[in-house]
């Protein structure tokens, strides 16, 4: 239990005692005994011994009605929290190649950027631990998720990327240098880029493999996913009449460079060839070495306020009730 406002409980032992005082202090007697001698041997009722519960519940009043000024609430998340895992960024190929539908989901024919978000959805959700960032990238890179461990916020910007967000290309070089800015100033141990791509580096100013060199120096592998089959893959294009038609296309990866970028950095080339395969891939990185870390997070809390305000609120009406009738007092 924490309080928003916890120096307004000072007021406790300076208000409490104050009306203790008001209450006690002597007043003239509003009528006039001669003497009390004849009523020393009366008995001591429950009323007489009751007397001063009128006060003892306007004290438990104020108190509870200070108690909910200060604001008491209960933390449902910390603002810090130990965890296990890997500092990742996926990186991932929106350029309009992979457009080409040569993957299935459920016997239903996708594109390959469908399919990688379904399945990169499903990686994320296993990796509970990690912390996570997302970068997208055509003619150039763009951070759709900063890391996080918030996955549901990871997975929502996740399900808004789409093609045509930027110049078609693919800047593969400027998407590992966007990813190892992402991972250059977190202090850890391991620092994980998943690169997927089913093309050539043909846009960016940066190259494949000095970004990569970069990333090595850093300390950062990377984990290299070339998608897509390798012979012609069927691509949608639209016929004179506008309809959707399919052209069998070849889609050239380069191979080569993503199996350089791999050894480079200490990490390992995949190919991706089919939806299996796909998962099989994402399967395997989900054995990567775990490392502790710290992990800011938001600050979640429940108000307790009300239940003392009507605690308060109820004694109250208990003490007039009281005050009123059963131990009503003669001034």
């Amino acid at each position: 239990m924490t309080f928003r406002t916890p120096q307004l409980l000072l007021l406790i032992p300076l208000v409490l005692p104050f009306v203790v005082v008001l209450y006690f202090r002597r007043r003239p007697p509003t009528f006039t005994f001669p003497s009390v001698r004849f009523a020393a041997g009366l008995p001591v009722t429950w009323r007489i011994r009751l007397r001063h519960l009128p006060l003892m519940l306007r004290l438990l009043v104020l108190a509870l009605f200070i108690v909910a000024l200060a604001g008491p609430q209960s933390v449902l998340e910390g603002a810090r929290s130990n965890t296990e895992g890997i500092n990742m960024v996926l990186l991932l190929d929106t350029s309009t190649s992979m457009a080409a539908e040569d993957f299935t989901i459920n016997g239903k024919r996708l594109n390959r950027l469908d399919v990688i978000k379904s399945v990169m959805r499903e990686f994320v959700s296993q990796r509970s631990g990690d912390r996570i960032g997302l970068v997208a990238f055509a003619s150039k890179p763009y951070t759709v998720c900063p890391l996080t461990i918030d996955h549901g916020w990871l997975l929502a910007n996740l399900d808004r990327v789409r093609f045509g967000l930027m110049e078609d290309g693919t800047a593969i070089g400027s998407a590992i240098a966007s990813g190892v800015a992402r991972l250059r100033k977190v202090d850890a141990k391991s620092k994980v880029i998943i690169l997927l791509t089913d093309g050539v580096n043909n846009a960016g100013k940066v190259t494949p493999l000095d970004a990569a060199a970069a990333a090595a120096a850093l300390g950062v592998k990377i984990y290299t996913i070339g998608a897509g089959t390798k012979d012609l893959a069927p691509y949608p294009v639209q016929d004179l009449f506008g309809r959707v038609v399919y052209q069998n296309v070849k889609i050239e990866i380069d191979e080569d460079t993503l199996r350089k970028i791999a050894d480079l950095t200490g990490g390992a080339y995949f190919r991706a060839t089919d939806t299996d395969s796909l998962k099989s891939i994402y399967s395997q990185i989900d054995k990567l070495e775990k490392v502790k870390f710290d992990e800011a997070g938001y600050r979640q809390v429940d108000e307790h306020f009300q239940q003392f305000l009507l605690a308060a609120l109820a004694l109250l009406l208990v003490e007039v009730v009281l005050a009123r009738t059963f131990l009503l007092r003669i001034p």
